[in-house]
């Protein structure tokens, strides 16, 4: 439906506009009640055995969702890693991962030759992420990255700077979805179920973004 919906959008140029956004969020599932050994069985691929011998309880054990901190918050759960035009701020494409992925490991399954360039946080920028966007001829306009005896200097902080007005458009995505739609949150079991409903939640995103931009499909 997702997909359906977006080649609409396509064929009435909402999606033409070259420049887009790459970046993830969270999405957090219902926290596991698991003894340290079976968090340590379900992080290595493995089922515990107490959710074999009890098919009620392990209805109830997400497995594939996974754990990450970040700025001292523990998430639990999901990410939905996006594609959005600059433009439009429409989701062109999205990716779901585990919580503990890397914003930038998806990032290859978002991008295409036709973007025309790219806007990403720091957290993207790698010589692997570099050399693909060369390889596809996409504008690399994603932030740089200072380092320990190596900060950026003045230039580099100003085309961040000058980056952020674009990049920052994304946020404004994940802003509705998280407090308007309250997506950030969803009560699922597994993957799939957990996939289906962030899917949903780009394509109902999308529909309102529509109507936001006050486009009438004839």
């Amino acid at each position: 439906m997702f997909e359906q919906f977006n080649e609409l959008l396509n064929a009435c140029g909402l999606l033409a506009s070259k420049g887009k956004i790459v970046d993830a969020s969270f999405v957090n599932v219902p926290r596991q009640r698991n003894s340290r050994d079976e968090n340590k069985q379900i992080k290595a691929g493995e089922t515990p055995e107490r959710f074999d011998e009890n098919p009620a309880v392990k209805r109830q054990k997400d497995c594939d969702a996974r754990w990450m901190t970040k700025n001292n918050v523990r998430h639990y759960g999901y990410k939905n890693h996006i594609k959005a035009n600059r433009k439009t701020k429409l989701i062109e494409s999205f990716v779901v991962g585990t919580a503990s992925e890397h914003d930038s490991q998806r990032i290859e399954e978002l991008v295409d030759e036709n973007d025309g360039e790219l806007y990403a946080d720091s957290a993207y920028r790698s010589a692997e992420i570099d050399a693909k966007l060369k390889e596809l001829n996409i504008r690399n306009r994603i932030h740089e990255k200072g380092y320990r005896n190596h900060p950026l200097e003045e230039s580099q902080k100003q085309n961040n700077h000058n980056k952020s007005k674009a990049r920052a458009r994304v946020e404004h995505i994940f802003g509705f979805q998280h407090n308007s739609m309250k997506a950030g949150w969803i009560r699922t079991v597994g993957f799939k179920r957990a996939e289906l409903q962030i899917a949903l939640s780009n394509l109902a995103y999308n529909l309102a973004r529509l109507g936001q931009l006050g486009y009438r499909m004839v």
